[in-house]
Order: C-alpha cells, then sequence, then structure tokens
C-alpha cells in the first residue's frame, strides 16, 4: 500500500464543498478542509504508486474548483 498527503489550493469560497467531493473519492481516507497556505488536506492510499497517481491526476484534479495540488508520498 502506498499512502500520500495531497494539498489542495483551491477556487475563493469552493473549500468545503471541494472537500467534500474529494471525500467520497475510492482511496481517498481523509478530506479536510483547513487555514494555512492550503485550502484542503487529503489522505490517499492505492495498492501501488501508478493507481495512487490515477486517483490523484485523474480523480482529484478533475473535481471543479481544484486550481494545483501538492503531493507528499509517506516513505515509512
Amino acid at each position: 500500500m502506498v499512502s500520500a498527503f495531497v494539498f489542495l489550493e483551491c477556487t475563493a469560497g469552493r473549500s468545503k464543498d471541494v472537500a467534500k467531493q474529494i471525500s467520497s473519492i475510492p482511496g481517498v481516507r481523509l478530506s479536510h478542509a483547513v487555514t494555512g497556505p492550503h485550502d484542503i488536506i487529503a489522505f490517499v492510499e492505492g495498492s501501488d504508486i501508478n493507481t495512487l497517481g490515477i486517483t490523484i491526476i485523474s480523480k482529484i484534479q478533475a473535481v471543479s474548483g481544484v486550481l494545483h495540488t501538492t503531493t507528499n508520498v509517506v516513505i515509512e
């Protein structure tokens, strides 16, 4: 299993809605609107790095309101 924290920047005023939409994507374990330099922090898991990448690039980045993502893969 491969895990990552994904930090998202969103269109102004859309953070809570985007976090809710992202939380319903398979592989997304947590998704919260937060304060600070990022609008949302999500925790994502996949069976391998390719599955993780597909979830982030094809599903999370495709959500309306997502402007930018930064992915930090867990190395434990």
